[in-house]
């Protein structure tokens, strides 16, 4: 077989349905395959002509749309797209378009039958809707896992390709090329003693090297990313997703300590991830303006929609929603400086709440502040810093991220301040906590450096920790005043309805249930010292000190677990049904099983109230 057919073999026996095809078949395949190169924002196939080819991503990235213009779906390398038309031996059904330049492998229809009449899985998988695939896929095959079974080491199908960090730019280029890889890992030391010290990628190259007419023997030292994002080989493939989202990297190093066991790139993780976040992501940066980000704004609760329907647990989906919204800040704070020009001094944007604890839903509003140097002087440089604070504020609110009507936005004064004003800020809430600064304490506390010089939001969060957790007084108020959001449960384990107005007859799952249970998180995690922002993660950080016994942690979790799920499904039932989505529900709307195990988790949240208003009531010594 030849160099560039066993190439092509290689790539498709890495992807379903390719992976476990009958030998003499996939050879067949391969040797048929026609080989098409197309532009971003080609159209690939349209509505109405005549399927003639299933179409296989080998690189880039395809949307799919429904007939009506609808978009469906976006896929990236080991991905197909075509097959229904081809089934239906008709039309077009789903239209294409590449999203990015994209290399594609053509099947035609002939050798397409000829494999769904030969091999069973091939004909099982394409016959099947993709939203359901990923599902049917973990009942037919048990080592197709799921995102929160699957390790990342799994991912890893190649040896590393490295070079020390002495390589002079040629080689690395030359080294990148003979390997085919978009990513060459940088290294220092040798034998037991050597290290990851960086990265280079396709587009450094480009960027910082080829735009700048970099001479070849320029040290690639000079131009590498340091400070890299890792991730270990023993966490889950959702974490891999999620630290992606967060810090809108495309290639992580896996780490086994201080080893390198390999490298996952964004389509490694794409053709497990068909909720299409990251790509939606990706987009995100790719807009120049505001109109365009309004325009992929209404992607945002499909993707929320998919995420759901394939079972994504409720930490997956409220970090992949956080990361999404933080994107959209981040692109908007780009347009925002490339419109004012640069900052006179720096300064670093906090999200707030749940985008702070990636915890956020589809229903939102911003809550966001402005950390600025202490260079700050208000006459010379506040007017720029308000009319950022402005022009972020807006287009967050034009992509449907709805205007704070607490006024907790940077675009208020009061949260667009110095570094050294936010220290006197939270001291003087801890110290001093009066009725506003407990308020104040409860949103601010929950906050996440997304832009700029984040190390000033560290900076708060170490200040917090260790404040917080030394004033017994604080955190017994802040206890006190967690207690007034309580469970809607009644004495005889009946649900407690509201009585009146538009949400007569129904609960709120975030004001009694989720809301109650972050508060009473934050406090322990406080109480411990801990810089941890998501819910989950405190509960590991309060689990560390054994502060709660490990069998009431575990209740805890299951309990915010549950609470969360049926919230996110309310919502994203009610966006199917073409509704506006809210946190009120109705107990006939709900199974038998989610009203049976709503009363337990309510119940737990109910004790754990009871645990903090004894842990924290004798040491009050005041009221506020």
């Amino acid at each position: 077989m030849q160099a560039e057919l066993i190439d092509i073999r290689n790539h498709l026996i890495q992807h379903a349905p390719f992976d476990d095809m009958p030998e003499e078949l996939i050879n067949e395949l391969t040797a048929s395959i026609e080989i098409s190169y197309v532009r971003a924002g080609t159209q690939i196939t349209e509505t109405g002509q005549i399927s003639t080819h299933l179409y296989y991503v080998r690189s880039g990235a395809v949307e799919i749309f429904r007939r009506s213009g609808e978009l469906y779906n976006r896929i990236g390398e080991g991905a197909i797209f075509g097959q229904f038309g081809l089934l239906m031996r008709g039309q077009v059904r789903f239209p294409a378009r590449a999203l990015e330049d994209s290399l594609l492998y053509r099947v035609s229809a002939d050798v397409f039958l000829n494999l769904f009449e030969s091999d069973e899985n091939f004909a099982d998988f394409v016959e099947i809707e993709d939203r359901s695939r990923l599902r049917s896929a973990v009942s037919r095959r048990e080592k197709s896992n799921t995102l929160m079974t699957s390790r990342v080491s799994r991912l890893i199908s190649r040896k590393t390709v490295s070079a020390p960090t002495t390589v002079r730019l040629q080689e690395a280029a030359r080294i990148m090329t003979d390997n085919s890889v978009s990513a060459l890992l940088l290294m220092d030391g040798e034998g037991d003693n050597e290290r990851l010290r960086g990265i280079i990628t396709d587009r450094d190259l480009r960027i910082r090297a080829v735009t700048e007419a970099l001479p070849s023997e320029t040290p690639i030292s000079d131009i590498m990313t340091e400070g890299l994002i890792t991730i270990r080989a023993s966490s889950y493939i959702f974490e891999a997703m999620l630290t992606m989202l967060h810090n809108n990297v495309h290639h992580l190093p896996v780490m086994d300590g201080h080893e390198v066991r390999g490298m996952i790139a964004l389509a490694d993780i794409v053709r497990y991830e068909s909720q299409s976040s990251l790509y939606l992501v990706s987009n995100i940066y790719h807009q120049q303006n505001v109109k365009g980000l309004k325009k992929i704004s209404n992607d945002v609760r499909d993707s929320f929609v998919r995420m759901v329907n394939e079972d994504a647990n409720s930490h997956m989906i409220g970090s992949a929603m956080a990361g999404i919204g933080r994107s959209f800040t981040q692109r908007l704070l780009e347009l925002g400086e490339e419109e004012l020009g640069p900052p006179p001094v720096p300064y670093c944007f906090m999200a707030l709440g749940s985008m702070a604890r990636d915890e956020q839903l589809v229903v939102t509003d911003q809550d966001n502040a402005m950390i600025l140097s202490d260079n700050f002087v208000p006459e010379e440089h506040d007017a720029y810093f308000l009319a950022l604070a402005k022009f972020v504020s807006d287009g967050l609110a034009e992509c449907g991220y709805t205007y704070c009507t607490g006024d907790i936005m940077a675009t208020n004064p009061k949260w667009r301040q110095p570094l050294k004003v936010w220290r006197n800020y939270f001291t003087d809430w801890i110290e001093n906590p009066k009725a506003d600064a407990l308020l104040n304490s409860n949103i601010f506390f929950d906050l996440d450096g997304i832009y700029g010089r984040t190390e000033f939001a560290e900076e708060l969060k170490a200040l917090v920790a260790d404040k917080a957790s030394n004033s017994q007084l604080f955190l017994t108020l802040m206890a006190r005043n967690a207690l007034n959001r309580t469970p809607p449960l009644g004495f005889f384990r009946t649900f407690v309805l509201e009585e009146d107005g538009k949400h007569q007859k129904t609960f709120n799952l975030k004001r009694r249930g989720t809301a109650p249970l972050s508060d009473l998180l934050r406090i322990h995690a406080l109480a411990c010292g801990s810089q941890a922002q998501n819910s989950f993660e405190r509960l590991k950080s309060i689990g560390k000190t054994k502060l709660i016994m490990e069998d009431d942690l575990s209740n805890l979790r299951d309990a915010l677990e549950f609470i969360s799920i049926v919230r996110i499904r309310h919502q994203a039932l009610t966006l199917e049904a073409g509704g506006e989505p809210d946190n009120n529900v109705r107990p006939e709307d709900l199974s038998p099983f989610e009203r049976s195990h709503l009363k337990d988790a309510f119940q737990v949240v109910s004790n754990a109230q009871k645990f903090l208003r004894f842990r924290y009531n004798s040491q009050a010594t005041r009221h506020v």
